[in-house]
């Protein structure tokens, strides 16, 4: 535990100056920093503002997973969403049920997008803005009646053009009633009475503030990173994050010890974008060396274009297959290797990359 909130404070501490912290506070927004390449992917940042709006302490959210604000209403659709855009490393903005410390639903405008690394391309951390989203009134509910006394000349014309929802036969003498009531100029059904599990809109002003919200953050992180000369950015903007694997993949597959490359069959040729270290002591090939190139810089002479074929028929099909293929190493020492191909999907089933 200790370790993890080590790397938690170095997540801050070795990549931006010390003020950092006291500029992000600065700003009115609500709004979490995460570390994807931290176990667990935790909140290593959360503004004062977000503090008030759930509830909770700095104690109980720092180091937390952001599906701690989930709750029983929670879409979980829009929470595959998000974790999609997560191993995407790409921005995304939906509206979001979640819950404060004391149990009240609240939805939000959930405004996220990925931290670059400006010199590699890896992804640094996750800026999550939450702006609350004003709920306001459907119509084809009766949430709010505005002026209603003088627009209806009785009651059955009452009930089906501003209430809907009523039951006639009590609108007639609610009319009358408040024909007599002429200091009521508005009816209101307790926001309590509203369901909040119903999908919430968010306007235009709010869809803008949130866009504000992430660029007023992300101006913060790149003028603090200047100060230490580690600098980021909004943008991947260097070649080198084609040949880069999903930094909340990186810790799960340093762990296992077989040979197998990852590669993008989104990309051109379909380059590899991770090698493990058994596979760099298999072929003799450096890491770097691999990265970016197809797996058939593998092949040589003597490899057998049927069993080629075969493999590239599986990719395009998108099937698992198991070959044996005359593979050679970087000494040009050839050697035969049972080959498993299988596709990694998604948890929407989209193949995202090819497993070797």
């Amino acid at each position: 535990m200790e370790s993890q909130l080590g790397m938690i404070e170095q997540s801050f501490n070795l990549r931006y100056s010390g003020w950092v912290r006291e500029a992000l506070n600065e700003l009115s927004d609500n709004f979490t920093i995460t570390d994807p390449s931290i176990s667990g992917h935790p909140i290593v940042f959360a503004s004062n503002g977000f503090f008030k709006t759930v509830g909770y302490t700095e104690d109980e959210v720092i180091g937390r997973n952001g599906r701690m604000f989930q709750g029983p209403e929670t879409d979980r659709r829009s929470v595959m969403k998000i974790r999609e855009a997560i191993r995407e490393e790409r921005a995304i903005q939906i509206s979001l049920l979640n819950y404060k410390k004391d149990g009240t639903p609240f939805w939000i405008l959930f405004n996220m997008c990925p931290v670059f690394n400006k010199e590699d391309g890896r992804v640094i951390h996750f800026v999550g803005v939450q702006v609350p989203i004003s709920r306001r009134p459907r119509r084809s509910g009766c949430t709010v009646v505005r002026d209603a006394v003088n627009s209806s000349e009785n009651g059955a014309l009452f009930c089906q053009g501003m209430f809907r929802c009523c039951r006639r036969e009590l609108c007639s003498d609610t009319v009358m009633e408040l024909g007599r009531a002429s200091a009521l100029n508005s009816v209101s059904i307790p926001d309590d009475e509203v369901e909040m599990n119903v999908p919430c809109e968010a306007s235009e002003l709010e869809k803008r503030k949130a866009n504000v919200a992430v660029s007023n953050v992300l101006s913060v992180l790149t003028h603090y990173s200047e100060l230490t000369g580690k600098l980021v950015c909004g943008k991947r903007s260097c070649l080198a994050g084609m040949g880069l694997l999903g930094s909340s993949l990186n810790i799960p597959l340093g762990s296992i010890k077989q040979s197998f490359v990852l590669s993008d069959p989104h990309l051109p040729d379909m380059p590899i974008v991770y090698a493990s270290d058994s596979f760099v002591e298999l072929t003799g090939y450096a890491r770097h060396e691999a990265l970016g190139r197809n797996c058939r810089f593998l092949s040589g002479k003597d490899t057998d274009p049927a069993t080629q074929f075969q493999i590239k028929e599986c990719i395009q099909t998108e099937q698992p297959c198991t070959v044996r293929i005359l593979n050679y190493r970087k000494d040009k020492t050839p050697f035969w290797n049972l080959l498993h191909i299988s596709p990694a999907r998604n948890a929407l089933g989209k193949v995202t990359s090819d497993f070797v």
